[in-house]
């Protein structure tokens, strides 16, 4: 079933849409607003917010937080395009425009913390879409989440490219004191017309690099996921030298880094792109990817060894780090920001030594 046929009217400066019968639990409304042009926002009352990771999943967290569903960040590599198809929207750019927005995330999330049962695992925020969209600015649902989480005890950790984080710098480094926190900020490319092509949402890569130094800056720990590396465009060695030099001046504690996955839902998206963008590339691509969602492993191994190469060049240590100095639940606190052994931002130096990480996302 589409979205199109509802019946709209004007409210508050907003257009919406009444709700009608649509595969969507909870929805309250449907609004288009002129601040988002081409957006649509579904809103709905969830029931839960508190998703729990698959037991034969390798990820090394057992809980998630979305508060949306989509993401104007329109990655055109998006792994999470094929939830889109859940709801009967397509992955491409219905995943970009068609956002499921959870308005009353934050108080169901204490409800859920409040349980005798919770266990206070880790959580970890920005698994599937980017918490710090742009929508965050309208909706603000995620300083309730960080502090719900806070005030539970529980630890967690936020992966996005949304600048808007900036924001809650204050109410995160707070949180710090009561929780152990991991931040990672996404960045794989340092050229700011590829990004504008492929990432046409999201904050440009000069920006992201001054969240890293806002972040350290502020005593929180930052590491950087650098994925994708795409083949033929940013694997060069001028390219990876270029961004792992950055992430380094910009203080990041540590960096992930690896492949293109193309996942079924965004393979067929990305390679649209590719088709417009680089069609002398397309024959590559599907050569490369030809036995799945996967580069072949002769790739990934060459593409391990020269990040290698540059991440020792430039001293970052191997791994995000998202759950740097994670603490299990009845321990103490974490550090005070800027006191011994907490991880605060390093000062300048020719030999930077990388902070001691614990495990990493990836």
């Amino acid at each position: 079933m589409r979205w199109e046929g509802q019946r709209v009217t004007e409210q508050d400066g907003s257009t919406v849409a009444e709700p009608s019968l649509l595969p969507l639990a909870g929805l309250v409304r449907t609004v288009r607003t002129p601040d988002f042009a081409g957006i649509t926002f579904h809103e709905v009352a969830a029931k839960s917010v508190l998703n729990k990771v698959p037991p034969t999943s390798s990820m090394p967290f057992s809980w998630t937080i979305n508060p949306f569903r989509g993401c104007s960040h329109a990655c055109v590599y998006c792994f999470a395009r094929k939830t889109h198809s859940y709801l009967n929207l397509d992955t491409g750019l219905d995943f970009d425009a068609q956002l499921v927005v959870k308005i009353n995330a934050a108080e169901v999330l204490a409800r859920e913390l409040a349980r005798p049962s919770w266990n206070r695992d880790h959580v970890a925020l920005g698994t599937n879409t980017d918490p710090y969209q742009r929508a965050e600015g309208r909706y603000r649902l995620m300083p309730g989440i960080i502090s719900a989480l806070a005030e539970s005890g529980t630890p967690f950790s936020i992966l996005t490219k949304g600048t808007l984080l900036a924001r809650d710098i204050p109410l995160l480094a707070a949180a710090s004191h009561a929780v152990s926190i991991g931040v990672g900020i996404s960045l794989a490319l340092m050229d700011p017309v590829l990004a504008e092509s492929i990432e046409p949402g999201t904050p440009a890569p000069k920006a992201r690099l001054a969240l890293i130094s806002r972040l350290r800056d502020a005593g929180l720990p930052c590491g950087v996921m650098a994925m994708p590396i795409l083949p033929w465009l940013t694997d060069g060695d001028e390219s990876l030298d270029q961004l792992f030099g950055a992430l380094a001046a910009a203080g990041a504690t540590g960096v992930s880094a690896g492949p293109l996955y193309l996942r079924p839902g965004s393979r067929e998206w990305f390679m649209q792109w590719l088709s417009a963008h680089h069609p002398r590339l397309v024959s590559r691509y599907e050569g490369l990817y030809s036995s799945g969602s996967y580069a072949s492993k002769e790739y990934r191994d060459w593409l391990s060894g020269r990040i290698r190469v540059f991440r020792r060049k430039h001293g970052l240590t191997a791994g995000a780090g998202f759950f740097r100095n994670l603490t299990p639940t009845g321990s103490p606190a974490p550090a005070t920001p800027g006191a011994p052994g907490a991880p605060g931002r390093q000062a300048p130096s020719d030999a930077r030594t990388p902070a001691p990480v614990q495990a990493a996302l990836f």
